[in-house]
């Protein structure tokens, strides 16, 4: 979620979704992530996603907790769950990686970006079979984004020379 998508539907003014934003962030309710940029003309850099830190939280704001593949947000709620557990995973593990998204401004998408120690890695959330995206970040960073899905969710577990 972003807040442009919040203060449009809550109808409130964005100084004030920004002050609540806070306020959950600081009460680690959810957490945002930062956007990378390397070229600020052709890529979106200043903006934030929203993620809970519990997915069941998320699931009771929009009043649905069943476990169907046919839920139609289920890949947003995978998405979620994968970056909080990466994030959580970095935080207790006492790593010092940074954690962004990246978006062009043609809506090209990598769902999580982690750097650590100057190396980049890139991944793709998916939690069906649809198509990898992520060729506009490869030809702009030289980077292969590595796909996550139920299968083999978690980052931690990855070999990668990145690391």
């Amino acid at each position: 979620m972003s807040v442009n998508e919040l203060y449009t539907q809550l109808q409130m003014a964005r100084h004030t979704v920004e002050r609540y934003l806070d306020l959950l962030e600081q009460t680690f309710v959810i957490f945002r992530l930062p956007a990378y940029s390397g070229n600020p003309r052709k890529e979106i850099s200043k903006s934030r996603k929203i993620f809970f830190w519990d997915t069941g939280i998320r699931n009771a704001l929009v009043g649905d907790f069943t476990l169907s593949e046919t839920r139609p947000d289920i890949g947003r709620l995978w998405e979620n769950w994968v970056i909080a557990e990466a994030a959580k995973w970095n935080l207790v593990a006492g790593h010092d990686s940074e954690m962004f998204f990246w978006r062009s401004k043609s809506q090209a998408e990598i769902d999580l970006l982690v750097r650590r120690d100057g190396k980049m890695r890139a991944f793709e959330i998916k939690w069906g079979t649809k198509k990898m995206r992520g060729h506009a970040f490869r030809d702009a960073y030289g980077i292969e984004p590595e796909i996550l899905n139920p299968a083999d969710p978690f980052i931690g577990r990855r070999t990668s020379p990145a690391r």
